[in-house]
């Protein structure tokens, strides 16, 4: 998914080598966090953020340098100069702001209680930073503030984090709490807000956000390592005070309600004086989030070492899930992949097992992990395959967590983009059911599959939800009735795909029928006389004019983030009809080629903040990440080598400015790690992968199952990126289709490489074949 941003990712310059983080030596050396780059993504489009987390969990502290700009989604952008503050939650790699919630500041003097702007940052608490002072890596960050003299360190669990401010002498030191702060693309709105001071080092409170979620809640409780020498709460600029004739509605000092409040810890320090705090969020009450803090990190201890030790342990046992074995380089891009991939979604439930769900309702998870921010039309395409390999457990509790929700739905609809419970209708298609599908087909348990079943086919023909009883009679989405009606016809078509492939394996051979039907929809909007799917309104006629390559009006009205030429080749469930309808493979591949050859500039607005662009292929959105490998369905593997090396070369890294796209909850980076691997899930929730061209000369995959499945391309180099051929199980393997069977009991995939363009491996090319 797109963020409104504008620039060149080409165009964008390297600020900086990431520097070494400067940690206690206690932490060791030789582990695979070593190599997680937490910078990468946060220069351009990637929209990530370098603040600490736990592999999927709920809390992530992390600075914030912009709270208005939709390309700073994630609060972060590694050009500003300036920071606003840490907040404690924070989205990955999308496209729109959320989040940012209770922003902590160290101040010197007497507070400010505003943020100031980036052009004058001194004309509030914001404070500059210098990169040469900043460190981030697995689990902790470091930065030292300019203007107050104040390093901040940060550290995260699952549900709770610490703040570690180092101050200078002082006798007007403070920490504020910011309970207004969120990310809010100046679009959305603090509906409430509420702070309670519980002793003199324990501050709760919470806010209500109308955001992309929609009523919002979340709570925080936050202990402090030093009690307050003074606290003071502040609303709207003035101090909440004792006042009998409660005046101004407020009858204790120690409690306000408003929509702009503040809370200042307030000390006289000494020289390196260290104050900490620990801080935990939930969204079902702030008495929750004392126990999330309490049970996550002990009230007496404060042991900054030990939760950054905790968290960095649990990133070595992710990433072990893969081991590869490459260059620098390919191990800091590859382990720095995993990590984005393993950050969302995130845990939403308590320790109590609680949470807040789709109807607003406290609901309790019984026998799983309750988890938040589905970014699906996202993610279906390749990090929940990812998840269904070597996350199956976890992946369980997902399809288990969505499934919740469909529950909850007063429209009896699975999510679309589910953020913290709430649905934010971002997206088009009923993109859960391929990750219900693929998981189940996959072996992932733990869910009833008849209940699932239900809840997928009652989302594909529910009447009210964007004309899918109209493309269920007509055969497509009416272009004079429906936006993005060309997309959302062929996604559905897809998600139809995967309910019949669901259907089958139950032995529903009526609801088989129906959806494979459906499922071939795509044939609909081709129009042969110009090679392109196409809109067509509610009596068959197709819109005019037409122009495959336009973006942002027009016929954009149809697709959605991408044009008619890259849509022409979204037909995952039936590549082979789609060569048909081409003309074949010869013509097939010539279009192909077309698409990367396409010289002109796209001027809509639109689409300039789409970037990763290799003629009409943008890498930098979703509707392109699987295109590449097509080539290999119409016998062209050297093809796709070429390309796969040249995206993997130019659009991914271990720099700030790395990633060409948003990385959207993991999908850019899942994209990176399948490739590397050699091998891609282009049709989810088939029984079959697609070979490419490694990028990693050795990897060993553990699986959820327990088995192995080794990757080996001994040949590897920078010029020898071209398959010459393959052994599965030491078997020659002719077809350029890896069978989910073979992955699934374990085994070794030898690739031998060479600096030749050659197809001859590929002999057989058609999935139904394989």
């Amino acid at each position: 998914m797109k963020t409104m941003k504008t620039g060149s990712f080409s165009g964008i310059l390297a600020m900086a080598l990431l520097l070494p983080c400067a940690l206690p030596a206690a932490f060791g050396e030789g582990h695979l966090a070593d190599y997680i780059r937490p910078f990468v993504g946060t220069q351009g489009e990637g929209n990530t953020y370098p603040g600490p987390s736990a592999p999927f969990g709920m809390i992530q502290l992390s600075p914030d340098t912009d709270r208005d700009l939709w390309d700073t989604a994630s609060g972060y952008e590694y050009t500003d100069t300036s920071i606003m503050g840490f907040s404690l939650t924070h989205l990955t790699g999308t496209g729109i702001p959320d989040l940012g919630d209770f922003l902590f500041m160290p101040q010197i003097g007497e507070p400010k209680l505003v943020a100031g702007t980036k052009e004058d940052p001194d004309s509030g608490y914001r404070a500059r930073y210098s990169h040469d002072q900043e460190d981030a890596s697995a689990g902790y960050y470091k930065v030292k503030l300019l203007n107050n003299n104040v390093t901040v360190e940060l550290a995260a669990a699952e549900r709770a984090g610490m703040l570690r401010f180092t101050f200078p002498a002082s006798d007007q030191a403070s920490i504020m709490t910011d309970l207004a702060h969120f990310l809010s693309g100046k679009k959305f709105k603090l509906i409430w807000s509420h702070v309670r001071v519980e002793d003199n080092a324990t501050v709760t409170g919470f806010h209500l956000i109308n955001g992309w979620a929609k009523e919002r809640y979340l709570y925080f409780a936050a202990r402090y390592s030093r009690p307050f020498d003074h606290y003071r709460i502040m609303s709207n600029g003035s101090e909440v005070k004792y006042d009998s004739a409660r005046t101004y509605r407020f009858r204790s000092r120690n409690e306000a309600s408003g929509t702009n409040l503040q809370f200042l810890a307030e000390y006289k320090t000494r020289p390196g004086e260290v104050i900490l705090v620990k801080a935990a969020v939930s969204a079902v009450s702030a008495a929750n989030a004392l126990q999330n803090l309490d049970a996550e990190i002990a009230p007496q201890d404060w042991d900054f070492e030990k939760v950054v030790k905790t968290t960095r342990d649990k990133w070595d046992r992710e990433l072990a899930r893969i081991e590869i074995e490459g260059s620098q380089w390919d191990k800091e891009t590859f382990y720095t992949g995993m990590y984005h991939a393993f950050l969302a979604p995130n845990l939403l439930e308590d320790v109590t097992g609680e949470y807040r769900g789709q109807d607003w309702d406290i609901h309790r998870a019984k026998g799983y992990h309750n988890y938040a921010v589905f970014s699906l039309w996202d993610t279906f395409r390749a990090t929940h395959p990812l998840f269904a390999l070597i996350q199956s457990e976890r992946d369980s509790e997902m399809i288990q967590t969505v499934l919740s929700l469909y529950d909850q739905s007063v429209d009896h609809l699975l999510p679309l983009w589910s953020l913290q419970g709430s649905e934010t209708w971002c997206m088009i298609g009923y993109h859960a059911v391929p990750v219900i599908v693929d998981g189940w087909l996959k072996g992932v348990k733990g869910f009833d599959p008849q209940r699932a079943y239900q809840a997928i086919k009652t989302t594909a023909m529910n009447p009210d939800y964007d004309s899918v009883a109209t493309y269920a009679k007509l055969g497509w989405v009416p272009c004079d009735q429906e936006n993005e009606s060309v997309s959302k016809t062929l996604e559905y078509a897809f998600d139809d795909y995967c309910i019949a492939r669901m259907a089958k394996a139950l032995g529903k051979q009526q609801d088989f029928d129906y959806f494979m039907k459906r499922a071939g929809s795509y044939k609909n909007l081709f129009d042969a006389s110009t090679g392109q799917v196409r809109g067509k309104d509610a009596h068959g006629q197709w819109r005019t004019p037409f122009d495959p390559h336009a973006y942002g009006e027009g016929a954009q009205a149809d697709f959605t983030e991408a044009t008619a030429t890259q849509y022409t080749f979204y037909d995952p469930q039936d590549v082979p009809g789609m060569i048909q309808l081409l003309g074949g493979k010869e013509k097939f591949v010539a279009q192909l080629d077309a698409l990367f050859d396409y010289k002109a500039p796209n001027p809509a607005a639109g689409a300039a903040d789409i970037q990763g662009r290799i003629g009409e292929y943008w890498h930098g959105n979703e509707p392109s990440h699987h295109i590449i490998y097509l080539y290999c369905y119409a016998g062209h593997p050297e093809k796709a080598a070429q390309r796969l090396h040249e995206v993997i070369k130019t659009q991914y890294g271990n720099k700030p400015n790395s990633l060409s796209g948003n990385d959207d909850c993991g999908q850019m980076s899942a994209w990176y790690i399948f490739t590397a691997l050699g091998f891609y899930p282009v049709c989810p929730a088939s029984d079959y992968y697609v070979l490419g061209s490694p990028a990693v000369k050795k990897a060993v995959m553990h699986l959820s199952n327990g088995r192995k499945f080794t990757v080996l391309a001994p040949g590897l180099t920078d010029e020898n990126i071209y398959v010459q051929s393959v052994q599965l199980n030491g078997k020659d393997w002719k077809r350029p289709f890896l069978p989910y069977q073979e992955v699934k009991h374990g085994g070794t995939l030898v690739f031998t490489m060479g600096p030749i363009p050659t197809k001859d491996w590929c002999a057989n090319c058609d999935p139904d074949q394989r």
